[in-house]
Formats: structure tokens, C-alpha cells, sequence
């Protein structure tokens, strides 16, 4: 009898396990990921075309990109709310309307946000839209409308001025976190919005948090299959 309440109480316990190791996975997966932008860029001269899409975050559909633009309220990148999924396609950007943070929503869950700058002016610079991770290579590049050949620019780094590439890139080898911050560029005088970069370390943090979960999941189930087995 002792031995039948036993087994009962292991089996409850791995079911409840069950469910709060699938929910913290979940929740997980969304709070790291990021809406995609097509052109893969932070900065996007007026008049561009944009599109943020969700389409397939956590192998799911139906999210919806939501935008915050100049602080106001949060609204669905489509201005229809039953036909707001799916990409957001915006034909032609315009600075005051379409500048601000992107991310996805649906059933409760929200991803990270992103940052896109239009610009009316002539240079932009062209970085990663999303973290990069530490001692990857990154690639920076500096581009003017007005012109499509190679010009010298001119990179800074939160005020300062890096170094001068005839190229008009700018490729940082081996990122670490000291490589974070607001980088502009100029070509003729004429200087960039500015856009942060962001590195991530490796994630040992959540690998440390899913290495308990996991022995707290399979744990009572191994007893359980000792005992009552």
C-alpha cells in the first residue's frame, strides 16, 4: 500500500515537471529571438522599402509585428488588426512614421524588440540588425546615396573617431563585449545616424538553468521506474 501511494505521488510529480519544463522552454525560446528584417540593417534611407517579418519564430505562424514609432503608442505594424499577421511591408519608409522598435507578439508570448532608423539624409551605416555573438566577425559599411563607388569613410565609435577606410567598410575581426556601443560613419563631411551594437557571450547562464531543469524533470521519473517499475 505504501509502496502503491509512493508510485503515485513520483507519477504526479513528473507530469507537473513535464508541464513546467515545456512552458520554461517556451518562454525561453521567445524572450531570445528576434524579428527578421529582410535587409538585415539597423538604418534605412526615406523612401526605402522595409520588411519585418516573424513568419516561422519558434516553427510557429500567426505572430504579429507590433512597432512602437517616436515613443507613441504601441500599435500592429498593419494598420488592420484581423489582418495583421505576417510580414510587415512598408512600400516606402518614411522617417517620422516609420523609425522606432519592431518585435513580434501572439498568444501572450513577445519577442525581443528591434531598431530601425530612417533617415532623410545621405549616408547611412549599415550594421547588424540583431546581437552579434562574441569572436564572431562583423562588417561595417558606410553608404552613401549619392554615389555607388568606394568612398573613404570615416568610423566612430560613441563619439570617437576609430580609423579611415578607403573601402568604405569597416570588418572588426573578433567581437567582444568592448567592441558595444554607438558607431557612426562619415563620407565627405556628411556623418550617419547613429546605431548600437550589441555582443553577446556564450550562454552558460541558460545552459546551467536547463542542465537543473532536465535533472529535476528525469530524476522522479527514474525513481519512479526504480520503485514501482
Amino acid at each position: 500500500m505504501e509502496v502503491t501511494a509512493l508510485c503515485i505521488r513520483l507519477l504526479m510529480m513528473v507530469l507537473l515537471l513535464l508541464i513546467v519544463q515545456v512552458d520554461f522552454s517556451c518562454s525561453q525560446t521567445a524572450d531570445e529571438a528576434f524579428p527578421q528584417v529582410v535587409q538585415d540593417r539597423q538604418q534605412h534611407f526615406e523612401y526605402d522599402p522595409i520588411e519585418v517579418s516573424c513568419e516561422g519564430l519558434e516553427g510557429l505562424t500567426g505572430w504579429r509585428v507590433m512597432r512602437k514609432v517616436k515613443e507613441k503608442d504601441v500599435k500592429t505594424c498593419s494598420p488592420d488588426w484581423t489582418t495583421s499577421t505576417g510580414p510587415c511591408k512598408i512600400t516606402n519608409a518614411f522617417q517620422t512614421s516609420d523609425s522606432g522598435e519592431y518585435w513580434c507578439e501572439m498568444g501572450g508570448k513577445k519577442s525581443n524588440a528591434v531598431n530601425i532608423t530612417v533617415t532623410t539624409g545621405s549616408v547611412i551605416l549599415e550594421s547588424p540588425v540583431h546581437p552579434v555573438k562574441q569572436g564572431d566577425a562583423v562588417s561595417l559599411y558606410c553608404i552613401s546615396k549619392l554615389t555607388s563607388s568606394n568612398i573613404t569613410a570615416e568610423f566612430s565609435k560613441n563619439g570617437h573617431v576609430m580609423e579611415s577606410r578607403s573601402t568604405g567598410n569597416l570588418t572588426i575581426e573578433s567581437v567582444s563585449t568592448s567592441n558595444e556601443g554607438l558607431y557612426t560613419c562619415k563620407i565627405s563631411g556628411v556623418e550617419s545616424p547613429g546605431s548600437w551594437l550589441t555582443v553577446r557571450g556564450e550562454s552558460y547562464h541558460w545552459f546551467n538553468i536547463h542542465l537543473f531543469y532536465c535533472i529535476k524533470l528525469y530524476l522522479p521519473y527514474l525513481l519512479y521506474a526504480e520503485v514501482c517499475g
